[in-house]
């Protein structure tokens, strides 16, 4: 269990270093959790262009690690106004007593605020785990608070 626990540590590490030297231009908190399992985790966006994104996030879940990495579309109803809705599709992890991968995907809504450097946002990442078992979650819900560069 210690082994398990210092790996987990080194990994987050090296990952919340990569994240925070990084340009991203949201990070942020995700809180909500992993087919049910609550917990918490840093939450990035990285630019891919006008209309697309990268949706990182590691997060911490029943005393392991989750990884994930969406590529989301951006609808921007009222050009580029406040209110904006995402649809992304990426791989999912998570190292713990033992080894998840699987695909998921995520469709949400956010809000940001002219006034302050503030995202918010909620989102639904259903996922289709297919390594150690397979099975399909649909519980996976999230409230976002990102700070905007």
């Amino acid at each position: 269990m210690k082994r398990n626990l210092r790996k987990l540590f080194i990994v987050a590490a090296i990952i919340i270093g990569g994240v925070l030297s990084s340009n991203a231009q949201e990070i942020g908190v995700r809180f909500g959790g992993t087919n049910g399992a609550g917990g918490a985790a840093i939450d990035a966006v990285f630019s891919a262009g006008q209309f697309s994104r990268i949706h990182a996030d590691l997060g911490f879940y029943r005393g392991g690690l989750g990884i994930d990495a969406l590529w989301d579309f951006i609808y921007k109803p009222l050009n580029g106004e406040a209110f904006n809705w995402y649809l992304g599709v990426g791989p999912s992890t998570y190292l713990g007593d033992s080894f998840w991968l699987g695909m998921s995907g995520e469709i949400g809504l956010e809000y940001r605020f002219s006034s302050v450097p503030i995202a918010i946002g909620a989102d639904w990442r259903p996922t289709l785990w297919v390594v150690k078992e397979t099975r399909f979650g649909a519980d996976s819900f999230g409230l976002n608070v990102r700070f905007v560069f």
